[in-house]
């Protein structure tokens, strides 16, 4: 008997099973591939925490592997925080399948080892979790949620007493505890009635919310008389089935944004997410009812957000008057030149902004033009958080934070990507630029004209399962093992392993360190200021070659991207062939 068919045996004769667990092992069992997906392994937990498909199994999100997971956290933080016990841990669900469900397990076993729980009455956006570490000074946080993934997902994600997602080492120190824990069936837990009284369980949320809209207020960039006016910009809003209704609307009434209507059909909590192919924002289809209401009211700009509302995206009207949805890589482009025009020049010097490495130069062009240093991280907010957190020691000053993935941090009074304070921003800065007669649209081409027309594209590969896996570790070898002069007709100036950690010109052999952690990883710089990376991602099982270019006009960046593609198209065709 292979180890997957000695995990489902103890699955299936284990009596106390949860019973609807059982009913699902029991329609599974003539099933022998979808049998060995889901005991195969251990369900990762990584820097992310842990996200997979909702059902039994222990590469699966469901009460055991998530009490597995809880059981190793409460065992970190007793050995790595003081006052554990009543500084308690903040926990928070969003609108998916068995989201405050699997809340509530948290609590249980937290409460089995003598931990409290501050958790949320109702689902909350995944910043709100992050604000409320903080607020309450609580030793860690927990977020039920698996952000804009298709709606048989789910997951858990840990964040430390900073606010911030796990760093590599915390997330490592909390794997190892995961690991000591040998039976994911059998972990000790304290039933609710008995956590309540108790009091090692509080429900709560009104009083976190309130001091999230303060914060929330002090972020904007107008005058106090202009801040106290009725604005004149139309917005349309959807929160995608998720968590931003309330907070969304709140922060914009704080500001006298009255002019809001919001998508009826998609305002509505829904772990089936029935009106859109993907609740992704980053996805033009999640904007069709948007549009739709929008041609209705001449709306300005339209706005939605992730079921977890930590990602943003938005459309605006183009030169021929239809919406456009722009990239996160342009809104971050916008949200950033925003936010240093309004900033006292006395301050440009200690200010940094940050960004991933997949994320567009055209951030750093932009802030270079205003003196402002620009750093860079690997892939994950986890990764933003950890260097605003170092901000404390150095002096620097965080001015703005973002990823290409419509992921934005305006304040770090949270410290993870926050659609809500995006939601927010965003609609001030397009009231701004229409005072000055133009759209968001407008002020984009300005961009371009200033400092080059950047664009950017992705190439996604969806591979599945055990064997998906061991293909995406093949092509990431073949990338590493390939020597390559040319891609799409451009020269290959230097390639980034960030496996090894090591940058090798094109003229050298003398590698140079990156001096960013480990990560899988490979990125190809181009010339004339473009690029390409492959990186398969964490918390999804897709490999993702990103692509980056800059032209003096459009035509010649369309050019750049177009043969980029094509080159590697051809390469991750080859390589799987």
């Amino acid at each position: 008997m292979c180890q997957w068919e000695s995990a489902y045996k103890k699955w299936k004769d284990y009596e106390g099973l949860d019973e609807h667990l059982q009913q699902e092992l029991d329609t599974m069992q003539h099933q022998p591939v979808t049998l060995e997906d889901a005991f195969y392994k251990d369900l990762a937990f990584g820097t992310g925490g842990m996200r997979g498909v909702l059902g039994p199994g222990t590469n699966r999100m469901n009460i055991y592997t998530v009490r597995k997971a809880v059981n190793g956290l409460a065992h970190y933080l007793k050995n790595h925080c003081v006052n554990v016990n009543d500084r308690g841990v903040a926990v928070s669900y969003d609108s998916r399948h068995m989201s405050k469900e699997l809340a509530v397990e948290t609590a249980k076993v937290l409460g089995a080892h003598g931990v409290k729980s501050y958790v949320f009455d109702t689902l909350h956006p995944t910043p709100l979790l992050s604000f409320a570490v903080r607020y309450l000074g609580a030793a860690a946080g927990v977020m039920i949620t698996a952000s804009h993934n298709p709606p048989v997902y789910n997951g858990f994600k840990v964040y430390n007493e900073d606010g911030g997602q796990m760093t590599p080492d915390e997330a490592t120190s909390i794997t190892e505890e995961i690991q000591k824990t040998e039976d994911e069936l059998t972990v000790p837990y304290l039933e609710q009635e008995e956590l309540e009284a108790q009091g090692l369980l509080t429900w709560g949320g009104q009083e976190a919310d309130n001091a999230y809209l303060e914060q929330l207020e002090s972020i904007t960039k107008l005058n106090r008389d202009e801040q106290e006016q009725e604005k004149d910009l139309q917005i349309v809003f959807t929160p995608l089935h998720g968590t931003a209704h309330n907070l969304v609307r709140r922060g914009l009434e704080q500001l006298h944004f009255h002019r809001v209507d919001v998508v009826e059909e998609q305002a509505v909590p829904d772990p089936e997410f029935s009106t859109v192919e993907s609740p992704n924002p980053e996805e033009h289809q999640a904007f069709a009812m948007a549009m739709e209401l929008g041609k209705q009211t001449n709306a300005d700009i339209l706005i939605g957000t992730d079921p977890d509302a930590d990602r943003l995206g938005a459309a605006v009207k183009n030169d021929a008057g239809d919406y456009t949805v722009l990239t996160g890589n342009q809104l971050g482009a916008l949200l950033l030149d925003y936010i240093l025009r309004h900033t006292d020049s006395k301050l440009l010097p200690t200010a940094r902004m940050i960004k991933t490495i997949v994320t567009s130069e055209l951030g750093r062009r932009i802030a270079d033009s205003y003196g402002v240093q620009t750093l860079n991280t690997l892939t994950g907010f986890k990764y933003i958080g950890e260097k605003i957190r170092q901000f404390d020691a150095t002096g620097e000053t965080f001015i703005f934070g973002y990823e290409e993935s419509y992921g934005y941090l305006i304040s770090d009074f949270v410290r993870d990507k926050d659609a809500v304070q995006t939601a927010v921003f965003v609609c001030e800065v397009a009231y701004y630029w229409k005072k000055q007669g133009k759209t968001l649209y407008d002020a984009l081409q300005w961009l371009y004209d200033e400092h080059g027309y950047y664009a950017e594209d992705m190439i996604t590969l969806k591979l599945t399962g055990k064997e998906g896996a061991e293909k995406i570790a093949g092509i990431m070898r073949a990338t590493r093992t390939e020597t390559f002069a040319h891609i799409g007709g451009l020269d290959v100036l230097a390639v980034e392993d960030y496996w090894t950690g090591e940058r090798t010109a094109a003229d050298s052999t003398q590698p140079e360190a990156i001096g960013l952690p480990q990560e899988n990883v490979v990125k190809f710089l181009l010339e004339d200021d473009c690029w390409v990376c492959l990186r398969p991602s964490g918390t999804e099982p897709k490999l993702k070659c990103y692509v980056g270019v800059r032209g003096d006009s459009e035509a010649k960046s369309r050019k750049h991207l177009s043969a980029l593609k094509n080159a590697m198209e051809h390469f991750l065709n080859q390589v799987q062939s």
